[in-house]
């Protein structure tokens, strides 16, 4: 192992900033420079084989670069980092006790790194914020090339939205434009959506995945972050968002009552928002920077170039073996195309869906592309997709002994059926099996009293949100209020029930690859700017879908207690925007939280297993008009969607000439 250390020595704002810079919507701060600086060097000086020791608040301060081999073991280098760390911890707290006569060559050059007017105490504090921060030089270097596969598409995509073309270097920062890219948080693909926001925009199920492929996932991240810029009104804190979420972001200009970026990031201090997301956006500036100049930091570069593609739209249910033979391609090649289609379609379990768009090489096209299909044999064209195979848990079922009595893994069965844990199925559910369902089939639920909104709505998919009183409705009756539904291909309503003699539980191990260097996953209902979190004063405010019933369970107390904190007389229903005091005598205020949000997680994540948002649309409110009405007839968008989309908007006060906006749905 070689060691070097170093003075890192930063040029300010006057060397970094340009006139394109200056005019782009994405600002420049003079005070994230040193933030932009240390980013820029992690990608284009420091490969993988180095990393630096830094402070995790002022990336201007780096004590040293440690320098390993290519076969170096992990575990030595987790222990030469730690031993870095604690060897400047005592460096640190040494100087914070005042001494500064008599210092040591390493001490003397720690000082100097630091403004000659820092206090002891600035001191102590940095001997507790010390990280260390892997190269990425290399793994940018390769996706600088690739990126080239799909540039045009995303500047096309970019410009036809209306949207900024740095937003095109933002894989660079997410995955290295690597399109296999999947996280240790299950964040996946080349702009790295996690299941729960991407279904908002795409098909994520056991028959397809969109999120790997690098085109759908264009335009899904174009529609998230045109999503988040409408919400936030700022392109850095809608750069933001991706990482840390919406609601999040709100909560920062809220709580700081500002929207400048760089106030954001250096004073927020939201309990999850920590250094990927403080990092996120200088981060990306430094990933924009390098990616409109690739020669300046990497030299001639061998761009990638676009493939040449034809697509063709399948009329029918076909089988991967059957177009393969018919468009003259191996599996093999059809495969490398066609990434969104999950291993049940290439195992032969699942037909290739009708409505899909296939790709192949246009090198292998001779003809009429619109005469393709006709090439397949009418045999081997389907007008029903194959049916799922499902297993009924029983009493005594664990996870790992399912899959081991099927031949399937643990992992497959968890991303078939969206478990979190491999510890969270009950008697009584129903799971899907490799090359079957989408989903855990819901158990029956008891009726609730929903959250009321003032203005009546009825009927259609706008209802789900809520009821103009208080009704009494079984969740299951709502299409967003219980767990994923599958997603309906044609057959996938028809089930074969499968039956497995009892067997031993055995241990699985799910093995993810981390491929960023920041852990830019999102997080659970990233895209939902609704605020979750429980206040200082131990009050919330009302969201749609919830109920009395709901704040009790997850409190563990009584609803007459809440009745009487709020003073609420029995049967009069909580309003949408209501803010209530809760009692957490019982339960924690992050306890309460996460079940509040895994409910609403699960809510949402039901609804896109259904429905996709393809586009939104402003509509200008006009006389006598009402916009429950509208979400019912004319959108058919349920309340809390809508509200999420209108998150300033008061619906009960909405005036001629206000502008709302309506998510444009289509069932999948």
């Amino acid at each position: 192992m070689i060691r070097t250390t170093f003075l890192f020595f930063l040029a300010i704002l006057s060397a970094v900033a340009s006139t394109a810079a200056a005019e782009s919507v994405f600002h420049r701060p003079a005070g994230l420079e040193p933030d932009i600086a240390f980013w820029t060097r992690i990608y284009t000086e420091v490969p993988t084989t180095s990393g630096l020791i830094h402070d995790n608040r002022r990336l201007g301060i780096v004590y040293e670069q440690l320098d390993y081999s290519a076969n170096t073991p992990r575990s030595e280098r987790k222990k030469d980092v730690s031993a870095a760390k604690k060897r400047y911890k005592k460096i640190l707290l040494r100087l914070a006790s005042g001494k500064r006569i008599g210092l040591t060559k390493d001490e003397i050059r720690v000082l100097e790194l630091w403004p000659g007017d820092v206090t002891n105490d600035e001191l102590k504090a940095a001997a507790s914020r010390l990280r260390f921060q892997l190269g990425q030089a290399d793994r940018f270097r390769a996706g600088l090339i690739r990126s080239g596969r799909w540039k045009p598409f995303i500047n096309e995509t970019l410009a036809r939205r209306g949207l900024p073309p740095e937003i095109a270097a933002l894989p660079h920062v997410e995955s290295s434009f690597n399109p296999d890219a999947y996280s240790k948080v299950g964040a996946a693909g080349m702009w790295q959506f996690t299941r729960s926001t991407g279904r908002r925009f795409m098909r994520i199920d056991h028959v397809m995945d969109e999120r790997m492929d690098p085109y759908i996932a264009t335009e899904a991240a174009a529609s998230l972050l045109a999503y988040n810029h409408d919400t936030l009104d700022s392109w850095p804190l809608a750069l933001t968002a991706y990482n840390h979420g919406v609601a999040g972001m709100r909560r920062a200009i809220r709580k700081l009552g500002t929207d400048d970026p760089e106030i954001v990031l250096r004073q927020y201090r939201g309990r999850t928002f920590g250094f990927a997301s403080r990092n996120f956006y200088p981060a990306f500036l430094a990933a924009a920077q390098i990616d409109a100049d690739p020669e300046k930091y990497f030299g001639p570069l061998e761009i990638d170039n676009p493939p040449d593609i034809v697509k063709v739209s399948m009329d029918d249910y076909v089988s991967t073996a059957a177009a393969a033979e018919s468009f003259g391609v191996d599996e093999e090649t059809l495969r490398y195309y066609n990434p969104a289609l999950m291993p049940t379609v290439w195992t032969g379990n699942k037909y290739i869906p009708k409505g899909y768009e296939l790709r192949l090489p246009g090198h292998s096209v001779n003809g009429d592309i619109n005469s393709l299909m006709a090439a397949i044999d009418a045999s081997q064209r389907h007008a029903q997709q194959k049916p799922d195979v499902i297993h009924k848990v029983q009493r005594g079922d664990t996870l790992s002994g399912i899959a081991s009595a099927y031949g399937v893994t643990v992992n497959d069965l968890m991303q078939i059926n969206n478990l979190r844990s491999r510890n969270m199925i009950r008697a009584g559910q129903v799971l899907r099996l490799p090359g079957a369902g989408a989903a855990v089939v819901a158990a029956d639920a008891k009726p609730v009293v929903v959250a009321a909104a003032k203005t009546p709505v009825s009927g259609g998919v706008a209802s789900t949100g809520t009821t103009p009183k208080a009704t009494t409705e079984p969740v299951a009756a709502a299409p967003a209020a219980s767990p994923a539904q599958p997603v309906a291909d044609a057959a996938d309503s028809e089930v074969v029930v499968a039956t497995a003699m009892p067997v031993q539980e055995k241990e699985a191990t799910v093995e993810t690859t981390e491929f960023g260097a920041l852990a830019t996953a999102q997080p659970d209902l990233a895209a939902d700017p609704s605020d979750y979190t429980v206040a200082d004063d131990n009050r919330i405010e009302v969201q749609a879908m919830e109920t009395l019933g709901h704040y009790a369970d997850w409190l563990q107390i009584r609803t007459q207690r809440l009745r009487d904190l709020n003073s609420l007389a029995f049967g009069k229903p909580v309003i949408i925007g209501q803010r209530l005091k809760l009692d957490f005598s019982k339960v924690d205020r992050s306890a309460f939280e996460q079940l509040r949000i895994a409910y609403h997680r699960d809510l949402q994540e039901a609804f896109f297993a259904r429905y996709q948002i393809r586009d939104m649309e402003v509509y200008k409110v006009q006389p006598g008009d009402s916009v429950w009405m509208l979400a019912q007839g004319r959108y058919k968008v349920p309340v809390w969607l809508l509200r999420q989309y209108n998150p300033d908007l008061n619906f009960d006060r909405i005036r001629p000439g206000a502008e709302v906006h309506f998510p444009l749905l289509q069932p999948l």
